[in-house]
């Protein structure tokens, strides 16, 4: 349990928020959210202790432990991977160096004796026996293989790294547990892992997360920073979203009387709780609305980019035929190979694999910029193409200003580059600053404005909501759902995937998986299931 009383946060003459009060019980998971720069990491470290506040206290129950998923990958690197997990658990780490100091020493004395006994007495009431057990066992499940375990930080990948952490963060399992961004680098197979790993996770969580799917199975309140506040709702991230856009509606609607509106927003409540209790998520057993009041739902003040796709021309039958095509990497590493496959119009597929450059590879194909091992590719007549990339920098390597960058890949004048990089939410003064020094979200953004000038009827996206805040992904998610052409994606986002595309095509060194359905179907179907094991084996 934690407990927050009287905090305040201020950064020079900025308030963060003051006066927050709140307590964060056993056996729930709170999802923080707000928009860029509310606060959302802040306060994970004011309650870690990292930062301190500048007015108020934060306390924990008796003899409670708090693990932190760290940001520090370098951290670790003179250690074994086995080692950096087992060193989570501060205080059995610190028994293991002192217990095994005493059996190396060359006059072991009777005292030393008793002291080693009453270590060991506690290093099994920590469950120490099983640790090295336990912490392969969470590193597995975080997909690193048992060969990397004995291996130092060091000669791990950056995306290996971050997996080790999290494991770190969750061995031993903590009283209190704070993850800033745990899904970040973690593939679909994993997040899922996480998801069900949480939901069986029996004491407190305090989470920040721009994954819309992973906060709703997992949590079952609601932070949210807005209006200079921190305010607590019970409900996950949809109930939070729904609520507060239904509230924004109703703000717009100035006749709408009062009882008339309390009266909508409870049978919107009313209708939440009966979709969560027919679900199949982890939240289900929690009592998410038991304490909801109807005037606390206001809405929001974040504002959403205004990202839409139109289309110049409609397609015509033909959009694109991939034949037998192969895709390989310098030292020979096949990313997959005897694709066949046609698209036809109104179709969104969304490409999978269990490794990401594959994706990267198809797209940098069928856009013209690299070429196949082997194998062809024909794109309709009637097919005008808008490509997102997964690495942009090739395009911000100028000193140009954003607005004389964007009026490269368009023709009008000022007013109107200025309307798109508007709808990106971009100020006045923010089109003046030079391209080659914004920052990954606001390169993203540009990039979006750039694909909307080009009014395509297919889409080609790899990994669009990398560096996207939740607003943005939410916009962006929105209008893709509405879009009347082709979409050809892939993705980390789970709910992006699930409510966008409706195809899709596996990549694997031998061969490929295709189907017609929902991603939420495609991941349950045990016939996928099967040949997903009989592909990637073959391939080993």
């Amino acid at each position: 349990m934690i407990t927050v009383s009287n905090l305040a946060i201020q950064f020079g003459k900025r308030i963060l928020y003051q006066d927050v009060n709140m307590k964060f019980t056993n056996g729930n998971i709170y999802g923080i959210i707000g928009a860029n720069g509310a606060g959302k990491s802040t306060l994970l470290k004011a309650i870690s202790g990292e930062l301190e506040p500048n007015k108020g206290r934060v306390e924990m129950g008796p003899g409670e432990r708090l693990s932190v998923l760290s940001q520090d990958h370098f951290k670790y690197d003179e250690f074994t991977v086995l080692d950096t997990v087992l060193m989570g658990h501060t205080t059995m780490w610190k028994i293991m160096q002192e217990r095994n100091e005493l059996y190396s020493k060359a006059d072991f004395s009777d005292e030393d004796g008793i002291k080693v006994a009453e270590l060991e007495d506690k290093f099994a009431q920590m469950g120490g026996y099983t640790a090295e057990n336990d912490a392969a066992t969470l590193l597995s499940g975080l997909g690193i293989k048992e060969k990397l375990h004995g291996k130092l930080m060091g000669e791990l990948s950056g995306k290996e790294k971050v997996r080790v952490m999290l494991a770190q963060a969750l061995f031993g399992e903590p009283d209190n547990l704070l993850l800033d961004e745990p899904t970040n680098d973690l593939d679909l197979e994993t997040v899922e892992w996480l998801e069900e790993y949480l939901g069986n996770f029996e004491h407190t969580v305090l989470v920040v997360s721009h994954d819309r799917h992973f906060l709703d199975q997992v949590c079952t309140h609601t932070v949210d920073i807005d209006y200079g506040k921190v305010t607590l709702f019970s409900g996950n991230y949809s109930f939070w979203y729904e609520s507060s856009q239904l509230a924004l509606r109703q703000a717009q609607n100035q006749k709408q009387k009062a009882e008339e509106k309390k009266k909508e927003l409870e049978e919107f409540i009313r209708r939440f709780s009966a979709n969560v209790a027919k679900s199949k998520q982890t939240t289900s057993r929690k009592k998410m609305l038991e304490k909801l009041n109807v005037e606390e739902i206001k809405p929001s003040t974040r504002k959403y980019p205004g990202i839409i796709f139109q289309m110049e021309r409609d397609p015509g039958n033909q959009i694109l035929e991939v034949k037998d095509l192969k895709a390989t990497l310098e030292d020979g590493t096949v990313l997959f190979d005897k694709l066949n496959f046609t698209v036809e119009k109104g179709e969104k597929i969304v490409f999978l694999s269990h490794d990401p450059r594959a994706m990267t590879a198809l797209f940098e194909i069928i856009n013209g910029n690299a070429k196949p091992a082997s194998g062809s590719y024909k794109w309709g007549v009637t097919i005008t193409t808008a490509y997102l990339p997964l690495d942009n920098t090739s395009y911000f390597n100028t000193d140009m200003d954003m607005l004389t960058w964007l009026s490269q890949f368009g023709e009008g004048n000022d007013v109107y580059f200025k309307a798109f990089l508007g709808r990106m939410l971009f100020k006045d003064e923010d089109i003046q600053k030079k391209v080659n020094v914004l920052s990954g979200g606001e390169k993203m953004r540009c990039m979006i404005a750039r694909m909307q000038l080009r009014n395509a009827n297919c889409l080609i996206l790899d990994t669009p909501t990398n560096h996207l805040d939740m607003e943005s992904i939410q916009a962006f998610n929105n209008n893709l759902k509405l879009f009347k052409g082709n979409i050809l994606f892939s993705s980390h986002d789970h709910e992006f995937i699930n409510t966008v595309a409706n195809r899709i095509i596996e990549l694997t060194p031998n061969g490929s998986i295709d189907k017609l359905m929902t991603y939420e179907d495609y991941i349950h179907d045990d016939r996928v299931k099967e040949l997903k094991e009989k592909l990637y084996n073959t391939a080993d």
